[in-house]
């Protein structure tokens, strides 16, 4: 694998006596996308959230570009250039997918504290919504609110919403939940496109049809700790996978 954007070592973490994480070692390259499989209960949002500042580590390290960010706050990691969506939608509801656009651009504390006007009035946030928004293929539902469209879109929004502050690295947690096969296909379509643009992912899905024709690199996780990792080949074929995650034949 080539360079590491984001590289974990020995991460843990412990909720009372549940260690939710047990010494998770993982990395990220530049341009690539990265997996995280596992059963319900496997600690794949709390990697998420340990990685993004939501929760501190216990042990181990968390850096990026060999920065360690393990004990940052949340909005420091933001600024550093991870992003990331949310298993359950997070949009605005009464906002349009054009404002969800601007909002989410890094912009001066002069603009936050005038409720952003700096934002509707910048040609750079303005040309950068644009951009996104056409290459998500939203512009229709540009001057839609939020609760107003379907699930699939609110789930493209959320992502575009996410890729809009150029991040270095997104996390996806299970980007096509409830999805049917046509925009889970779509979705994967984006995200390959993402990819070739230099973007970095690291993904959780429980979608495995989808997670082997996406995927350049998997880790698998049980109850915490890690059990495998490897390309999907290598672990659609690991036995300890298909007896704790993918299940085999009796």
């Amino acid at each position: 694998m080539s360079q590491a954007l984001l590289q974990l070592t020995g991460v843990t973490k412990t909720f009372g006596g549940i260690h939710a994480l047990s010494n998770m070692v993982c990395e990220v390259p530049e341009g690539k996308i990265i997996g995280v499989i596992g059963p319900n209960g496997a600690g794949k949002t709390t990697l998420f959230n340990t990685i993004t500042g939501a929760y501190r580590a216990d042990a181990g390290e968390v850096k990026l570009k060999g920065v360690d960010v393990t004990q940052w706050q949340s909005y420091r990691i933001v600024r550093e250039g991870i992003a990331r969506t949310f298993q359950n939608i997070r949009l605005f509801g009464s906002m349009s997918v054009w404002e969800h656009l601007l909002v989410a651009q890094p912009h001066s504390e002069a603009a936050w504290r005038r409720l952003l006007p700096i934002a509707w009035a910048n040609p750079a946030a303005q040309a950068r919504a644009e951009e996104v928004l056409e290459f998500f293929g939203l512009t229709e539902y540009r001057d839609r609110p939020a609760k107003s469209l379907p699930y699939g879109i609110q789930r493209k929004v959320e992502m575009a919403r996410a890729v809009t502050a150029k991040p270095k690295l997104l996390l996806l947690d299970e980007p096509v939940a409830g999805m049917n096969h046509d925009e889970a296909e779509e979705i994967r379509t984006l995200m390959l496109r993402l990819r070739d643009t230099g973007l970095s992912i690291l993904l959780i899905e429980h979608d495995m049809n989808f997670v082997m024709r996406l995927c350049d690199y998997l880790y698998v996780l049980d109850f915490g700790v890690p059990i495998a990792e490897g390309t999907p080949e290598d672990v659609r074929n690991n036995p300890v996978v298909l007896d704790a995650y993918l299940g085999k034949d009796n």
